[in-house]
């Protein structure tokens, strides 16, 4: 412990954990990843579908984390959880693929659409606008914009947990309201007859883009492969156990915010989906003329948001969903930026981690592991990597979600007489079933996405080496 830390302030409440994990779930990918699985599956019914059973993983996974944060408590949630389950190792493969890619990936990733759907409302921020031409790197005003969103929320982060907590209650109500209006407008207001016909007419009929019927075995890899957007627009929702060290009575309201967190997020991207259907045909052709032409499928930019509003709104629909995206992408990334570092305070203090990122500014934060996860970040943002990031990315959480949720078998056993405030509900077959879904994920991944999927393992792999030479290197300190 140094001079300067005080300790982790308990300032977050059941709708302020709620918040998190609905803010940082919400980002852009609801109102564009339908058009892959649309192209994937070539069915309503089947797009539908897809959400349904993403949505029902994300709940059971949900339903498995209450009961590890009700026994453990502690900053750096999943970190904790697979440590204690499997052994100091484990604990680091997680927190190593967390840094270098899930959590600062993502954030990379998301303050990259920040960025673009703001250059729609102000078209000086572009991709094209460069303003440095480094030769191995090129910096436009959209990487300028994207990261100085991520250097924003993290200074503000640093001023103390009340301010971040404060900015994530503000975005999260407003874009959960502002996608309950979406729903509304597309479910009542927007809806085409001739699009609603069409889809009713091949309603549960998939039917991939060379024509071909799916069925069986090719039915089941198109679903799996479809998953790798849902899953990623429904990720983060496990952000609030890193920052369980800050929330009030943790053992009730992490558990409770989890589940409802996640439900009500379920729920709106569902609709979401019935939206999409209501206004836009599922099939399209790529080179259509307008929005019906082209259909759910190809959609421009896969900006699905825009073309299902644009009956009502015409050209201003692409306006008013950006300036939807803008709102949504900058609350998401504050929860992320928020309990991100709280994981890498938590290896800091096995050791795992830089020494500094152990310790808590006078504002009670973890200011080095926020100011290092923001550096990488922006690196990130950069590197021009970043969308094939995300492709890795699910493939390392589906890993770490299952052995998390395998540690709930493993510490029933081994610590039979800790105190469970919540169980996890309809044990064993509630997390078997998660375990089975994911699994069977992976491997359609692995055979139909080795490119993505196999990257995602080999950024797990070469943790290991890694976690040995920092071993050897902390013991010569």
């Amino acid at each position: 412990m140094t001079s300067e830390e005080t300790g982790f302030k308990k300032s977050l409440g059941f709708i302020d954990s709620t918040a998190l994990v609905a803010g940082s779930m919400i980002g852009s990918g609801i109102f564009i990843v339908s058009a892959d699985i649309a192209r994937n599956v070539g069915s309503p019914g089947w797009m539908i579908l897809v959400w349904v059973i993403t949505g029902l993983m994300t709940i059971f996974a949900a339903l498995s984390y209450g009961e590890l944060a009700s026994m453990m408590p502690h900053a750096g949630g999943q970190y904790v959880y697979i440590r204690e389950a499997f052994n100091p190792l484990a604990g680091f493969l997680y927190g190593w693929t967390f840094f270098t890619v899930i959590q600062t990936g993502t954030i990379a990733a998301v303050a990259m659409a920040f960025a673009k759907f703001a250059g729609v409302l102000v078209p000086w921020f572009s991709e094209s606008n460069v303003l440095l031409n480094l030769g191995f790197v090129k910096i436009s005003t959209v990487h300028l914009l994207a990261i100085t969103m991520i250097l924003a929320l993290t200074a503000n982060n640093l001023m103390g947990i009340s301010n971040g907590k404060w900015v994530q209650n503000i975005f999260t109500f407003l874009k959960v309201a502002l996608l309950v209006g979406f729903i509304v407008l597309g479910l009542f207001f927007a809806r085409n007859a001739e699009a609603v016909a069409l889809n009713n007419s091949y309603f549960w009929k998939p039917v991939a883009l060379d024509g071909s019927v799916l069925s069986g075995w090719a039915l089941i890899a198109a679903v799996g492969v479809a998953m790798v957007g849902s899953i990623f627009s429904s990720d983060a929702w496990n952000n609030i156990t890193f920052a369980a060290g800050e929330v009030k009575n943790p053992r009730r309201n992490i558990p409770l915010s989890l589940v409802t967190g996640v439900t009500l997020v379920t729920v709106l991207y569902i609709l979401a989906n019935f939206v999409y259907l209501n206004a836009l045909p599922l099939r399209g052709v790529a080179d259509g003329a307008g929005v019906f032409e082209r259909g759910i499928q190809h959609a421009v930019n896969d900006r699905l948001g825009s073309a299902s509003m644009y009956g009502l709104f015409g050209s201003m629909a692409a306006l008013l969903m950006a300036a939807f995206v803008v709102v949504s992408t900058f609350g998401c990334n504050n929860g992320l930026i928020l309990s991100g570092a709280r994981v890498y305070y938590a290896m800091a203090k096995d050791k795992l981690f830089f020494e500094q990122a152990g310790t808590l500014s006078k504002n009670a934060v973890p200011a080095s592991g926020l100011k290092v996860q923001a550096l990488w970040a922006s690196l990130l943002c950069l590197s021009g990597t970043y969308s094939n990031l995300l492709d890795y990315v699910v493939f390392a959480v589906l890993i770490f979600y299952v052995l998390t949720i395998a540690g709930i078998f493993l510490l029933r056993r081994k610590r039979p007489d800790v105190e469970r405030p919540y169980k996890t509900f309809g044990y064993p077959f509630v997390p078997i079933l998660y375990i089975a879904a994911a699994c069977l994920i992976m491997v359609i991944l692995l055979i139909y996405k080795f490119e993505y999927s196999g990257a995602g393992l080999l950024i797990v792999l070469l943790g290991f080496p890694v976690y040995f030479i920092w071993q050897k290197w902390g013991n010569n300190k």
